[in-house]
């Protein structure tokens, strides 16, 4: 995360909850400041440490980094939320539209897919319908991300009992298509007219209008040639998903969190901020969207002893 980033998201968190405030206790004495806490915040989001382990960097105790990170995580869904995770408006698909037109899929809006979160804690009254089939407790987490590697539409918290058709069944992805109030995508392609866009996705979801699936027994050089497209293509979103999960290792890691409202508002904030990332370097032109970009891979962060 960039400085300038950094103390914007700060400026806004402080503004928004006086909690980050630095103000004197019932003693006298000063309080943590704002750039302690959230300092402490981002790097269990970061780097997927233990609450207790910010004490050794910023002399914030585990219960207080906790109740820092949970205070972090809604003030940046309220502040950020509406801007960095709204639905598509007109202009976002006219980009998104753009963007894939550019790789030779013509209005194409995104890559779908499915993962799983791990949930060390989760209360034992729910672990039957959490426990997947590995016998792991665990939640569903379906993501749709725009090129290139930006979190488009995001759908979380289903137990990890389901599979990724009865995550879609329960996502309100397609509702705005059922519902004639998403922004049109007029196209024609081998002459058919059609006016909603489309998502790439695997062989595991069903038949439907709006995904684009690959084929899976080519049988000539031109559908091994489309089947080869759309399977680069919907890389995007297995892509994404690393992204995401390097760049914020809380979400990579088993969750610690026993509520599951908390677990959700963490996933929000990794999203709002891996968007506002991606946004920022986009609007730098450090990220091409016709090619391919290099991964960056999560390293351990370890304190260099005092000589």
């Amino acid at each position: 995360m960039r400085r300038f980033l950094y103390l914007r998201v700060v400026s806004a968190v402080e503004t928004h909850d006086c909690y980050f405030q630095q103000r004197r206790d019932a003693t006298g004495n000063l309080r943590f400041s704002a750039f302690q806490n959230c300092t402490a915040v981002i790097r269990q989001l970061a780097y997927g440490m233990p609450a207790d382990a910010v004490d050794e960097y910023v002399r914030i105790a585990q219960t207080t980094a906790i109740k820092s990170l949970k205070k972090f995580c809604t003030a940046v869904d309220d502040v950020f939320g509406e801007e960095y995770l709204h639905a598509p408006t007109a202009a976002d698909v006219e980009r998104r539209l753009a963007m894939h037109n550019k790789r030779g899929f013509v209005d194409m809006l995104d890559s779908l897919d499915c993962m799983r979160w791990a949930w060390k804690n989760c209360p034992t009254a729910w672990q039957d319908s959490t426990q997947a089939r590995n016998k792991n407790l665990q939640l569903f987490w379906k993501q749709s991300y725009r090129a290139i590697y930006g979190s488009g539409t995001h759908f979380f918290g289903m137990p990890g009992s389901h599979i990724d058709i009865n995550v879609l069944d329960r996502s309100d992805l397609f509702s705005r298509i059922s519902n004639m109030t998403a922004p049109p995508c007029d196209y024609v392609i081998n002459g058919n007219s059609y006016d909603i866009g489309y998502y790439l996705a695997d062989g595991i979801y069903p038949p439907r209008a709006a995904l684009v699936q690959t084929i899976s027994n080519p049988t000539d050089n031109k559908q091994r040639c489309c089947a080869i497209s759309q399977e680069v293509a919907r890389k995007d979103v297995e892509r994404g998903f690393g992204v995401l999960q390097s760049r914020w290792a809380i979400v990579k890691g088993p969750a610690r969190f026993w509520s599951h409202k908390d677990l959700c508002m963490n996933m929000q904030a990794c999203i709002i901020l891996h968007n506002m990332i991606v946004e920022l370097k986009t609007n730098e032109g450090r990220i091409c969207h016709t090619s391919t970009t290099t991964l960056l891979h999560l390293t351990r962060h370890e304190r260099l002893p005092t000589i």
